[in-house]
């Protein structure tokens, strides 16, 4: 399998703060990496360096072998502009713990914005896909609902459908369900699930134990900065190598 989105010795600061040390991973095609830890390791910080959101220290991460955020010059790199990046981003969709739908926009003008008005793709084609995309993650019949009528799951499985109807290489997911009610965590699952189970490539942060068990290939357990520990779903459940994922995961479980 072809390797999506490689990290390479990622460094983040912010100020004196050293929130990423050295983070060097590989997530191959059709992957699911479930990434857990203690709040403040840098989870989110790190996805956010994928997509380019935070802007890395040091370290490169490329997507389908491209460099993200730069261009090489020889052994140096310079900073590409603003569109450039927005162009890179597109590739690796991102659903975050809040959904960030447009309140004025029907839930249908949401997922189009991305592709006609980002990647300029045709209307009428990118609406057909939005429609077939809508029904994909249960929510047909809310094509023309705004999103102040929508419970918070279907909120982000709307944020899943924008996401996907950029045709993106790999999504990102940062906590999709901690924001949500507990009983509207299952809806949302569901659908990642489905996208794991159809091939998509993908790394998760979060705390559901259960949905890393179930569709992880791999599971990454950082704290302060650092990848601790990589472990398959069952290492992780039943015989973890590292004592701090031991205790971690008892005390989640």
């Amino acid at each position: 399998m072809s390797v999506i989105i490689s990290a390479e010795q990622i460094n983040k600061h912010f100020d004196d703060l050293h929130v990423l040390k050295d983070v060097s991973l590989d997530v191959h095609e059709g992957e699911v990496i479930c990434i857990i830890g203690p709040s403040g390791s840098g989870k989110s910080t790190f996805l956010r360096c994928i997509n380019q959101l935070e802007v890395t220290t040091d370290g490169i991460i490329r997507v389908m072998g491209e460099i993200v955020g730069y261009r090489e010059d020889g052994d140096k790199l310079h900073r590409l502009s603003d569109r450039k990046i927005a162009a890179q981003r597109s590739r690796v969709g991102m659903v975050f713990q809040r959904f960030n739908l447009f309140p004025h926009k029907t839930v249908l003008e949401n997922i189009l914005e991305g592709p006609v008005f980002v990647q300029k793709r045709n209307k009428e084609q990118v609406k057909k896909e939005a429609l077939e995309i809508l029904k994909k993650v249960g929510l047909s019949n809310k094509a023309n609902s705004y999103p102040n009528s929508l419970s918070g799951g279907q909120q982000q499985r709307v944020a899943i459908a924008r996401t996907l109807a950029m045709k993106p290489d790999a999504i990102l997911f940062d906590e999709p369900t901690s924001a949500l009610d507990p009983e509207l965590v299952g809806e949302v699952l569901a659908v990642m699930k489905e996208l794991a189970n159809s091939g998509m490539t993908m790394i998760v942060v979060t705390h559901e134990i259960g949905f890393c068990r179930e569709v992880a290939d791999k599971v990454v357990f950082m704290e302060s900065g650092e990848i601790v520990a990589v472990e398959s779903p069952e290492n992780m459940l039943t015989n973890p190598t590292h004592a701090r994922l031991k205790e971690f995961v008892s005390a989640v479980l």
